[in-house]
């Protein structure tokens, strides 16, 4: 059986009493109450004795909700005895310690990550490097500077980062004796420009290669945006498609990948020369843009591979991308070798993921087949031997039919050790697992074994963890795994694949507990979908369930419309912050979802509004029938993108009228409008052609067509710089409901994308949304009546 192990971590908990002290400071949004675990720290948590209206008061403005059944109220002798506890708010959510996957050194001792705290009390963020004693599960601090980032181990016990300079240069730090109380750090070099996404690998003779991703203009080298010419004007012309991606129009600078050596002499590391840009000459650009990062390159002694978009085909309207590589030996030649391709018939898509094995030898990674369809089946592949591309690469699972014969989408990919097997992520029935695959395609005869993992949740990140990264066989592979929950915002394990086994090294919030959250508030439905398959949902409880209550319903639409609610962390769409208002939070994941199998995935294309409303329509009649604590006739929507246009798609539909309220963040008006987008290949896969070659399959789904059905009050939030779904679809709706007299809000963000990241512009987000679902569901008012009850017991206790 699976075994778990929680350790506290020394300086990383100590964190979390300042953190408290400051998001319960301001003043937050009412909500409801929940009972949660009182931190220990005497210095500020809530007694269990309160005496004082003063007192109570204060705690009320700084948000310690009074417990909702508020049974052991006791007004003898004037003294009120109350279960005062920490709600989990908004506040609470954007300003809780942050941390990224963390990654091991060579002898699976020590691990890096990083974690950042926003404070909303100083308006500010701030940002540490971490040391994790994987052994002890206890954390230090190295690095506490906010500019600091991307720490990568150049030893068993040194590592480098970068931080920004001053004129748009990138400083390269040192760290050395990390585990005293005083680590020496300092500046190795400077780069003349901004660069980041850093990977070092071993050379031999203390010597690393090292790539760094940059802007690099049209003559190869790489670009500073400080010392940049400026122009007089602020014109743009264009004369070929993709002028603009995600959040930024595209300009002559395209992101490329710069090498050199680090070496060590005399106890001291030096960057050996100027930075190499590899793709200079070649028209291809990597890593590929908006997400692009070290996952898109990977490096070894053999060389470079990397993944970049066809040069022959416009990157609009197609999404295929190549897996190149470069045979560099040294890391140091002047100009680099040709490119070479690697070869993959029949598979046209995007390329993932490339990892060379500990040999060097071989790389594996991932492909998909249309080269027009973003979330195609991705196939798992190896190039069984990097210098000699004349064979094309090998496929697993592949099938005469080109199906595949692995019904998954794998993701990231690790080799064990000896180079004997693949470790490769998917996404599974609302969670991310590891699966365990022999390297050689041959070989893997049975389907992926799942490997035991995590308790609970999903896996973010795997990296291996040993005494040793040789080609030998006799060491035994165990897995460093950092993962996230519902109720859990990092987590770091270690399974041992053989023997089927795991461990807890460390959570950030003390499995939720932290959060007052608990596993007990999440479970799952199923119900059968508008055809032949099962349709399942995530549920989430507000921490003060009672089943004898009702509870209103949020009801959650997710995005993609390729995308699933998982049982994962967000700091955006985090079902907790819903079900700590006091709703039932039931996410499904109707047709179109991701990690139910291709068959449910697939099934959305040509079928906007059409199979997955009917999904929808039959989770709400299954939440009807099943759920009794649930009050649907207090029911509310929520959903963004995909989900946006399915909330515009619901309001002309009957759907719409078993909704007190809606809420609709960048959402579609009129699927007519599609192609004010950038990446055109995404609606000319979904709606089966283009825009003017199909006009009847975009309009067949259009919510504008059902515009006089529109009467439920509806929230409506959009930002300016989303260039996936422009500002005017958002501006459209609010237009036509207000001009219906339909009660409606519009919330508008200048400065945020599709995504609201800015923990200020969050914090507003959040507010703003549970304030208008509040006021339509009766939360509101059963909060006035908490807050008035609270008042009129302390009055009586004096």
């Amino acid at each position: 059986m699976a075994s778990s192990r929680l350790q506290s971590l020394d300086r990383d908990e100590a964190t979390w009493p300042t953190w408290r002290r400051s998001c319960n400071r301001g003043g937050l949004m009412r909500g409801t109450t929940t009972t949660t675990t009182p931190h220990r720290n005497p210095a500020w948590a809530a007694p269990p004795i309160v005496s004082g209206k003063l007192l109570i008061l204060c705690f009320i403005l700084c948000f310690f909700s009074l417990s909702s059944r508020v049974e052991a109220l006791n007004t003898t002798n004037t003294t009120t005895n109350m279960t005062l506890t920490q709600k989990f708010t908004p506040q609470v959510l954007l300003s809780a310690p942050r941390r990224s996957p963390a990654i091991p050194n060579s002898d699976g001792t020590l691990a890096l990550y990083t974690v950042s705290t926003y404070s909303f009390e100083e308006h500010k963020r701030s940002s540490q490097i971490k040391l994790l004693r994987i052994g002890a599960g206890q954390s230090a601090t190295v690095v506490e500077d906010n500019g600091a980032s991307e720490p990568v181990w150049v030893g068993v016990n040194e590592f480098i980062f970068l931080k920004g300079g001053d004129n748009g240069t990138t400083n390269i730090f040192h760290v050395e004796d990390i585990v005293s109380q005083k680590p020496k750090i300092t500046q190795i070099a400077s780069i003349d420009g901004g660069v980041s996404s850093v990977k070092v690998g071993p050379l031999g003779n203390n010597t690393l290669a090292f790539v760094v991703s940059g802007l690099a203009t049209p003559e190869g080298k790489l670009y500073n945006s400080e010392t940049a010419e400026k122009p007089l004007s602020s014109a743009r012309v264009y004369t070929s498609l993709f002028v603009r991606h995600w959040d930024s129009w595209n300009t002559e600078n395209v992101n490329s990948l710069f090498y050199s050596t680090l070496v060590k002499k005399d106890g001291k590391w030096t960057l050996s020369g100027q930075l190499i840009n590899a793709l200079a000459g070649t028209g291809l650009s990597s890593p590929v843009p908006p997400f692009g990062g070290t996952g898109d390159f990977d490096i070894s002694p053999s060389g470079l591979v990397f993944v970049a978009k066809d040069p022959e085909l416009d990157p609009a309207i197609y999404t295929k991308t190549n897996l190149y590589y470069i045979p560099l030996k040294t890391f140091t030649e002047s100009s680099p070798p040709a490119v070479q391709t690697v070869k993959t018939p029949g598979l046209e898509g995007y390329s993932n993921s490339p990892l060379f094995s500990h040999s060097g030898t071989k790389v594996a990674f991932t492909r998909m087949k249309s080269n027009q369809y973003e979330s195609d089946k991705t196939r798992l592949l190896v190039v069984p031997d990097i210098s000699d591309l004349s064979q094309p690469a090998q496929e697993f699972y592949a099938t005469e039919d080109g199906e595949g014969g692995w019904d998954a989408r794998p993701d990231a990919i690790l080799w064990g050790e000896g180079d004997k097997e693949l470790f490769v992520t998917a996404e599974r029935t609302a969670s991310t697992v590891i699966y365990k695959v022999p390297s050689n395609p041959s070989d893997a005869t049975d389907l992926p074994e799942l490997v035991p993992s995590i308790e609970s949740g999903s896996v973010s990140d795997i990296k291996l963890l040993s005494s040793s990264n040789s080609t030998t066989t006799n060491v035994e592979t165990r897995l460093f795994v950092s993962s996230t929950s519902l109720t859990d915002n990092s987590c770091y394990s270690i399974a041992n694949p053989s023997l089927g086994t795991f461990s807890t090294v460390s959570s950030n919030s003390k499995n939720g507990r932290t959060f007052g959250l608990s596993r007990s508030q999440v479970s799952d439905i199923s119900f059968q979908g508008a055809g032949d398959y099962t349709v399942h949902a995530l549920v989430m409880k507000p921490s003060d369930f009672d089943s004898k209550k009702k509870y209103p319903l949020a009801f959650l639409i997710h995005g993609g419309p390729q995308g699933a609610w998982a049982d994962s962390w967000s700091t955006r769409w985090n079902p907790a912050i819903f079900a700590e208002q006091g709703y039932v939070v039931v996410a499904p994941n109707p047709t179109g979802s991701t990690g139910y199998g291709m068959a449910l995935q697939n099934g959305i294309r040509g079928e906007w509004g059409g199979r997955p409303y009917k999904d929808l329509e039959k989770a709400f009649e299954y939440i009807e029938e099943n759920l009794g604590y649930v009050d649907t006739d207090r029911a509310v929507a929520l959903g963004a993108s995909y989900g946006g246009y399915m909330i515009n798609w619901v309001q002309g539909h009957p759907l719409g009228r078993k909704f007190k309220a809606l809420v609709n963040h960048d959402g579609v008006f009129s699927t007519l409008n599609q192609w004010t987008s950038e990446e055109l290949f995404f609606p000319i896969h979904d709606f089966k052609g283009t825009l003017y070659d199909n006009r009847e399959e975009y309009a067949k789904w259009d919510p504008a067509l059902y515009l006089n059905e529109w009467a439920t009050p509806q929230l409506i939030i959009h930002s300016e710089l989303d260039y996936r779904l422009p500002v005017t679809e958002g501006l459209a709706v609010f237009n036509v409901l207000q001009a219906k007299k339909v009660e409606s809000k519009l919330l508008v963000f200048p400065d945020e994308n599709h995504w609201v990241l800015k923990a200020e512009n969050s914090l507003v987000w959040h507010r703003e949304v549970l304030g208008w679902i509040n006021k339509y569901s009766g939360v509101e008012e059963e909060q006035k009546k908490l807050e008035a009850r609270v008042v009129d017991l302390v009055d009586r206790s004096n």
